[in-house]
């Protein structure tokens, strides 16, 4: 692996063990340092972090927070 790209791994760790996770990316950086930014996109969809999966996320906590007060009207009548 090009040293610049270990450095890069090194400085983000959450980076490295998304590779360490998906070792196929050794290789792939090992053959084309310049795909450091589709790592990047890619460990964003693994870990969850790309917006429409946050929104989702927040849409799904919305709707059990709705559930739990309608549940708690229900038991007090």
């Amino acid at each position: 692996m090009d040293s610049t790209s270990y450095n890069y791994l090194s400085e983000n760790p959450h980076l490295a063990r998304f590779v360490r996770y998906n070792p196929i990316w050794y290789r792939y950086l090992s053959r084309d340092p310049h795909r450091i930014y589709e790592l990047e996109k890619e460990a964003k969809r693994f870990y969850g972090k790309t917006f429409p999966q946050r929104v989702e996320k927040l849409n799904n906590q919305v709707q059990m927070v709705g559930m739990l007060i309608q549940f708690a009207g229900a038991m007090k009548d």
